[in-house]
């Protein structure tokens, strides 16, 4: 006896769009992937030429766009062969091409001059799954310059690219951080619950920020010391570093009470959320401004799980970032003169 009970096609139509539309994204990866190869190929041509041809280079180069233009539409300017001459000069090896990165990826690679940080770039689109948009928005707020003010972070780069993850704490921080997709405005009157919620409001962009591994846990999550609760602004977690991060914000520049807090954070997740095969957590104090002495002192020798850093709720300009960059770097170099000098007096 048939039933008369229609069948409930919901799952398989789930089923078979899901298997549609993975098969559409693979084609049209093929599809960037040899036309990347194609743009490798005009480019190692065209340099192969030019070499031969220096003097009339510029000719060559506007008459092939002319020829490649009426036979197959837009892309071949004389901007863009320029763009592929560049690629082929970067990649002259194609095996050395990721086909894990489109055409515009690296579009925005071969901006770089600098080999070691443009293999840093492709490296971390690669690891954090970046698309060309957040790439050209980590290039532009120099995440490279940024990543390598802490010490040892060329170090931690070569580990890095021999497969190995960062597992020390200081190797998540940055200085300063970029936080202009928040939208607030520059010498704009804000509290600290504003810029938490704004934040919060552009989560993804705030853990691309962040860098890799950061998932998100909670904020003004609610702990009781003593007969007290205090509540740290915002808490995340990450896998590479194992730990806990505390994140405080603060407006204003940073002071010693800051610092303490922030410690007692740090010690409330060691003693009650962290478990065997964890490391201990850290804390970063996000401010606006700091005085490099007081954090110093305050924490002294012993405290290594708490850390300062500056943020920006707008996109300097590219003088402006790395005169930024060059004064942090050279606090940081200050301060680990003056520790050496204490240390040969003892």
């Amino acid at each position: 006896m048939e039933s008369n009970e229609l069948i409930d096609i919901e799952p398989i139509y789930k089923d078979i769009k899901s298997k549609i539309i993975e098969a559409r994204g693979k084609m049209l990866k093929h599809i960037d992937t040899t036309m990347t190869e194609v743009y490798w190929y005009v480019g190692k041509i065209t340099s192969e030429l030019l070499y031969k041809n220096s003097i009339y280079g510029k000719q060559i180069v506007e008459r092939l766009s002319k020829k490649l233009t009426k036979e197959f539409g837009g892309g071949f300017s004389p901007v863009s062969i320029r763009r592929m001459r560049r690629f082929y000069e970067y990649y002259p090896k194609w095996s050395t091409v990721s086909t894990e990165l489109s055409w515009a990826h690296f579009q925005e690679l071969i901006r770089i001059d600098r080999t070691d940080e443009r293999q840093f770039y492709e490296e971390e689109s690669i690891k954090s799954n970046w698309g060309c948009r957040e790439l050209r928005r980590q290039i532009n707020t120099k995440l490279y310059d940024r990543y390598l003010v802490s010490p040892d972070k060329r170090k931690v780069l070569k580990l890095s690219q021999k497969g190995l993850i960062e597992k020390q704490p200081e190797d998540l921080l940055k200085s300063p951080y970029i936080f202009e997709f928040a939208g607030l405005k520059e010498n704009k009157n804000y509290l600290e619950t504003d810029l938490e919620k704004a934040l919060l409001s552009h989560l993804t962009e705030f853990l691309l920020e962040l860098g890799r591994g950061f998932a998100f846990i909670g904020n003004q999550q609610r702990i009781k010391v003593g007969e007290e609760y205090f509540y740290p602004d915002l808490v995340f977690y990450n896998r590479l570093a194992k730990c806990f991060v505390i994140i405080d914000l603060k407006i204003g520049k940073l002071t010693h009470g800051d610092i303490g807090q922030m410690q007692m954070y740090v010690n409330y997740y060691k003693k009650t959320q962290m478990i065997e095969g964890e490391n201990e957590p850290i804390g970063i104090l996000l401010c606006a401004d700091k005085n490099d002495t007081v954090v110093e002192m305050t924490l002294g020798d012993n405290v290594k799980n708490v850390y300062a850093s500056k943020y920006l709720t707008y996109l300097p300009s590219k003088e402006e970032l790395i005169k930024i960059i060059q004064d942090e770097k050279e606090l940081i170099e200050t301060a680990q003169a003056e520790q050496r000098n204490l240390k040969s007096d003892e």
